[in-house]
């Protein structure tokens, strides 16, 4: 059953959420509301958006949500049974790696961005564990637009704990994460305004 144990509070002492086996930190807004605004016209203007593929059991499955896959050098990305190539990075995604970058201490050579249209929209329990991903690096999540709920599921305890994402807000995800927990982006038909997530990422070279 995939429901939420508790939701954790806005700070907990350590700065780590995940109770074990992982490290996640939420930053909160790191960006004014202004300069919030500002990027998430510029990339839901300005990204080359397309609907995401799948393939589940053998099915090609075409999403509502819609993607965009850049990066150095076009570094190639696999998941679900698909594979994009990386599009040249655009001034406003090297302005906001160059922010996260500053937070976090850790270079990214890629980003994958998802626009989600409504609360409608959302993405199923997975883990961000690819073999075209470096093992346990770190994953920089910024959000614009409308507030939603965050979740992990711990893969062994079946633990499940959950954070709201507000607009120009940072998480990271790091350490051996990927490898305990799944996470996702829970549905609300509450939820009416779109969503921009990208995640900043290192590819295996």
């Amino acid at each position: 059953m995939n429901s939420f144990l508790f939701e954790l509070p806005s700070q907990v002492p350590d700065g780590n959420f995940l109770p074990c086996d992982g490290e996640v930190f939420y930053h909160g807004a790191v960006f004014q509301a202004s300069e919030a605004d500002r990027y998430y016209s510029e990339l839901f203007n300005h990204i080359e958006w397309m609907h995401d593929e799948a393939v589940i059991f053998g099915k090609r499955i075409v999403t509502s949500r819609k993607v965009a896959w850049y990066g150095d050098a076009g570094y190639r990305y696999r998941y679900s049974g698909t594979e994009k190539r990386a599009l040249p990075w655009i001034p406003a995604l090297l302005e906001l790696r160059t922010r996260v970058q500053a937070i976090s201490g850790v270079a990214y050579n890629s980003c994958l961005l998802n626009l989600y249209h409504s609360g409608e929209e959302g993405m199923g329990w997975h883990s961000d564990d690819e073999t075209t991903l470096r093992r346990d690096a770190a994953i920089a999540s910024l959000s614009f637009g409308a507030e939603r709920k965050f979740a992990f599921r711990h893969k062994t305890t079946k633990e499940t704990v959950a954070l709201v994402l507000e607009h120009g807000s940072l998480l990271m995800m790091q350490g051996a994460t990927q490898r305990h927990w799944r996470h996702a982006l829970p549905k609300s038909k509450k939820v009416k305004a779109p969503r921009i997530n990208l995640t900043f990422r290192s590819i295996a070279g």
